[in-house]
């Protein structure tokens, strides 16, 4: 059984693949915080801004089998020319994406991509993979294609993370996580320049915005 809060089609905002157009299926829960202000405070990543409870977003649902859920995400990708292309996020996609699901996207046509907390192992088979550590939380994925750190988090600096082998290192502005969409962010526009001057200083690390929002799209 693979419970999913939403699946949509759109344009992937941030990071190496930012542009990309791209099926995000976005599975239930997380294993750093229940996904519930009641218990904000007291979670390992307290700064979380989306929704991942339950399975009753666009598009979401309870699919019994990789091939159901594989076929549901099959049907959200345009008849047209292109690659496609699916983003496993969440919550935490591997609480839930197992080897069976990997292989029942590559059948459907699929490249699969991952974003993960990196608290858990992957199953074999992910074409893309974005570690993204959240506070003190131990990291177990060493090696991935793109590493995404929110910044700044005090106990996930950047500089906690320089043995992870990874082809892309990105910042990404942490922003206030309980404001209404589209109000002006300053906690994000002063991380925006804090961003900015830690890659100034450590070119090894590269800013990424999230387009999506700045554009106005899913």
């Amino acid at each position: 059984m693979y419970r999913v809060k939403e699946a949509f089609y759109t344009l992937q905002g941030e990071g190496a693949q930012a542009g990309r157009a791209a099926v995000f299926c976005r599975f239930s829960k997380c294993n750093l915080w229940t996904g519930r202000e009641k218990d904000r405070a007291s979670a390992v990543c307290n700064f979380c801004d989306t929704d991942f409870v339950g399975t009753d977003g666009q598009n979401g649902g309870r699919f019994e089998t990789a091939d159901a859920l594989a076929a549901h995400v099959r049907s959200l990708w345009p008849d047209a020319p292109g690659q496609p292309y699916v983003v496993c996020t969440g919550g935490e996609p591997l609480l839930q994406l197992d080897e069976e699901l990997v292989d029942a996207f590559h059948r459907a046509g699929f490249e699969v991509g991952v974003e993960t907390n990196g608290t858990l192992p992957a199953p074999a088979g992910i074409d893309w993979l974005c570690v993204s550590p959240k506070a003190d939380a131990p990291v177990v994925l060493r090696q991935c294609d793109e590493l995404k750190v929110i910044y700044p988090q005090p106990l996930a600096m950047p500089e906690r993370f320089t043995d992870i082998q990874a082809r892309h290192y990105f910042l990404s502005p942490m922003a206030s996580p309980t404001l209404p969409e589209g109000e002006s962010d300053p906690v994000k526009q002063s991380n925006t320049r804090k961003a900015t001057d830690y890659c100034l200083a450590h070119p090894q690390w590269r800013l990424t915005l999230q387009m999506h929002k700045i554009i106005g799209i899913d």
